[in-house]
């Protein structure tokens, strides 16, 4: 089932880097990742109480609580960032160094997680990025 979740995923980011660049046009960066940001709020707590799932905030580890926060902190920096991108870029360039982050995930997660780095890892995440290379120059 993850795998749906996964393809929805990127439909669904596709869409967003087409329908923000669009929707950029004549407003400010900062701006238009606020209204983003609001629209994003409202959809998640939406599903939250549409799923009775209010109740499991009280039930959140200190621990868990910090690094949900951190990871707020971290989409912020990185929508900010994107939207600016978007904004004075081209979105065929922007999106696939973007992308890079699934890279950089997979790299991460080796060091932090310790998570497996396999063969087949290293050779995708080198395509990876001769990929955004050549898409890019």
């Amino acid at each position: 089932m993850w795998i749906l979740f996964a393809v929805g995923s990127s439909v669904f980011a596709a869409l967003t880097s087409i329908l923000a660049k669009v929707g950029i046009e004549g407003v400010s960066s900062n701006l238009a990742t606020a209204i983003r940001t609001f629209v994003v709020l409202l959809m998640a707590w939406g599903m939250v109480f549409l799923t009775h799932s209010q109740d499991g905030i009280f039930n959140i580890g200190k621990r868990s609580w910090i690094f949900l926060i951190l990871s707020g902190l971290a989409t912020g920096a990185s929508w900010l960032c994107y939207y600016k991108a978007l904004k004075i870029g081209d979105a065929s360039k922007v999106v696939p160094i973007d992308k890079m982050s699934t890279v950089l995930t997979l790299i991460l997660a080796f060091v932090f997680l310790h998570e497996q780095f396999t063969l087949k890892s290293l050779v995708g995440s080198i395509l990876l990025a001769a990929g955004t290379l050549v898409m890019v120059l």
